[in-house]
């Protein structure tokens, strides 16, 4: 039978739990992803709100630092020595069938959620009806685009394909793209 645990306890373990999620991740994350991951596609920080604060309240306490400016929508979240100094003195107080949970999650979606950070897609509806569609390719651990190319759609589930066909084709396009405008001989 599980232990009930007071609102103090579940706090702690929900905040153990997020750092666990960043530190198996092996890669800075978005607060999106963090979202995504505890409590949205997962039930392990059950409600969405506290998730979010929780994050925050991670990197007030050092725990946590960000890459990246929150402004620019791009903000990423990694772990501090302290915070994997705290993980590594409390991560038993997770139950071993969680942290088993969670790392074969993780181990399984990696590439899904690192390719979810690194090419992203936008449109936004045009006066006359057509769509102008941004995609971006973002290099881990830089928030800046490293490339951009914006395109017009005419309506928008053609807006929603080019989203839907560029998170299939990213590398393949930046690569042509490339090869075709940077001489590298």
């Amino acid at each position: 039978m599980d232990k009930i645990l007071t609102d103090k306890e579940q706090i702690v373990l929900d905040k153990l739990i997020m750092l666990f999620v960043v530190d198996k991740m092996e890669i800075p994350l978005t607060e999106d992803s963090i979202l995504d991951i505890c409590s949205i596609k997962n039930t392990w920080i059950k409600n969405y709100m506290d998730c979010k604060a929780i994050i925050h309240d991670l990197v007030d306490t050092n725990l946590l630092y960000t890459i990246g400016d929150a402004n620019e929508g791009k903000e990423l979240f990694a772990l501090t020595y302290e915070g994997r100094e705290c993980l590594s003195h409390l991560y038993r107080r997770i139950p071993l069938t969680m942290r088993e949970e969670i790392s074969a999650y993780l181990q399984a979606n990696r590439l899904n959620v690192k390719s979810s950070q690194e090419y992203s897609a936008t449109y936004s509806k045009n006066e006359d009806g057509s769509y102008n569609v941004e995609l971006k390719i973002y290099e881990p651990l830089v928030t800046q685009p490293m490339f951009v190319l914006n395109i017009k759609a005419p309506s928008r589930q053609a807006a929603n394909e080019a989203i839907h066909k560029w998170k299939i084709n990213a590398p393949s396009i930046y690569e042509t793209i490339y090869e075709k405008l940077i001489n590298t001989d």
